[in-house]
């Protein structure tokens, strides 16, 4: 892939997924002024999340990253005929595998919620909802899973728009199931899980017809001893652990947080979400630009372009991690008052809330960094170190929540806040683990010039984050909600040009942002 072109791919498939995280910030505040958090919020989060836990770390985590590199070998080294029999038994793999995982948690659906949710075991209201919503929303598994295979393979010949774009129809779905058709069911909050499934099946078929075009949609068939296959299977076992890791953490949270006080788990969804903003915007769009072109260079034994991609990548996130991270911290209460306080979202819930984001925006910056780190591994087909520190990272998470939350209960604060600080230090675990590894085999490590360009991101920052401070103490609480948007935007905007403004007085250019 040209230099040009993997910047380009890049801010495609960012503006895609700002689309999508605008849409799905607007989905998150409909879904919370119309249910409100605790209660039947917290019965159907649960029940998202599990297969969506499973779709991140199955499909999009280790599947796409055992697929890929396979797939990008074949592309550079075989015909088109032999790409196709890839493919076709590939997805027919996944299908038989995805088919059967779902007819068998539809059945146990009451022991799945209560594996990961064991809280809601005393509820008995709460868990039958629980477990209805589960049945409903797990066949998305499926769908979304055979997306993400469509999307690795688009993504390999530089097709990235659609994949980019699909998740916006999930939003639009749930947004639409909330305010038009809930009012219409008995528990109105079942009309998420009839929109999750059918959000799953939009996404697929959305991408077929640029399949059809590259002449890579293949009718599925199942062959487990096909050479192509079974490399793709060993590298995804240990892959599970790998790049995935955070969603590990994520769930366990979530499973933490059932037995917490009601609202827990809702509190620390809005906080995710938040959170996830400027990963999805820059951090996971990069992530998915560069693994196919550190696979492409790996196939060819560029180490030196391998290297460039890696550098580039950090800088990019380095550059918009730092301040992001340090902006929803400063911004915390500020953001959850002007997005979330409505309908049945109260005051409680968003200073709840932002107490959540203020312990995981730390982590933001390790997240994205995990998500550039961990492709360098998996580019070179090697998936048993980075599930080596993803165990690492999921008992350090543990550790962590166990040593939060007694300090969280011994200073009397809300105890899920220390789960999202488990989650922050988890995450610095990971990452920090990975460069080591990455240092250590002389793969990748920051060069002579990162010290400068360190100092001018930490400057900048530092100039940012004094100019909100100044600013906040002026923001409207007490005003409507557009009102206190409208100032939201203004406080952003003000952080933005303090940044840049520091940013090029301290001698940093653009043109540093060019690929090598």
């Amino acid at each position: 892939m040209a230099k040009s072109r993997l910047f380009r791919s890049t801010m495609v498939v960012s503006s895609m997924t700002m689309l999508s995280r605008i849409l799905g910030l607007v989905r998150d505040v409909v879904l919370l002024s119309v249910f409100g958090a605790g209660g039947l919020m917290d019965a159907f989060l649960v029940a998202f999340k599990i297969p969506n836990f499973l779709r991140r770390l199955f499909a999009e985590g280790a599947f796409s990253q055992a697929f890929v590199p396979v797939l990008s070998e074949y592309k550079e080294k075989y015909t088109l005929q032999e790409v196709q029999i890839l493919i076709s038994r590939t997805s027919g793999a996944l299908m038989l595998i995805l088919s059967m995982l779902t007819v068998v948690v539809i059945l146990i659906a009451p022991w799945v919620v209560t594996l990961f949710a064991p809280g809601f075991a005393d509820q008995p209201d709460k868990f039958a909802v629980t477990t209805d919503l589960l049945r409903l929303t797990f066949p998305y598994l499926l769908f979304i899973s055979m997306t993400a295979f469509a999307s690795g393979i688009l993504q390999s010949y530089g097709r990235f728009a659609a994949p980019a774009f699909a998740p916006v129809l999930m939003n639009l779905c749930m947004i639409g199931a909330a305010l038009i058709f809930a009012p219409m069911f008995d528990t109105p909050i079942m009309s998420l899980g009839y929109a999750v499934a059918l959000s799953g099946l939009l996404q697929l078929l959305l991408q077929l017809p640029q399949m059809w075009q590259q002449k890579l949609l293949v009718a599925p068939k199942i062959d487990f001893k096909h050479e192509g296959v079974k490399r793709i299977l060993n590298l995804m076992l240990p892959a599970i652990f790998g790049v995935s890791v955070t969603q590990i953490n994520l769930l366990l949270n979530t499973v933490f947080a059932s037995l917490m006080i009601g609202g827990s788990v809702s509190w620390l969804y809005a906080a995710e979400r938040m959170s996830e903003l400027p990963l999805g915007l820059i951090g996971v769009a990069i992530g998915t630009v560069i693994l196919p072109s550190l696979s492409a260079s790996e196939a060819k034994k560029d180490d030196v372009t391998f290297k460039k991609t890696i550098d580039w990548a950090a800088r990019l996130i380095v550059l918009v991690g730092l301040p992001a991270a340090a902006a929803l911290f400063v911004l915390s209460d500020t953001l959850m008052q002007a997005l979330f306080l409505r309908g049945e979202f109260t005051l409680r819930d968003a200073d709840m809330s932002a107490l959540a984001l203020q312990s995981m925006a730390g982590g933001i910056l390790g997240f994205m960094l995990i998500k550039i780190f961990a492709p360098a591994f998996f580019a070179r087909q090697d998936t048993r170190t980075p599930v080596k520190i993803g165990i690492m990272s999921v008992f350090a998470n543990m550790i962590f929540s166990v040593l939060f939350i007694g300090i969280f209960y011994l200073l009397g604060k809300p105890l899920h806040g220390g789960l999202a600080l488990a989650t922050t230090g988890a995450s610095f675990v990971n990452a920090g683990l990975l460069y080591y590894f990455l240092h250590q085999r002389g793969i990748f490590r920051f060069g002579a010039h990162w010290k400068k360009l360190f100092a001018q991101f930490v400057i900048s920052t530092l100039a940012m984050v004094g100019a909100l401070l100044v600013a906040v103490p002026y923001f409207p609480t007490h005003a409507s909600q557009w009102e206190r948007v409208g100032a939201l935007i203004l406080l952003c905007a003000l952080g933005a040009v303090v940044y840049g403004a520091v940013l090029l007085a301290s001698g940093f250019r653009p043109r540093q942002l060019k690929h090598g």
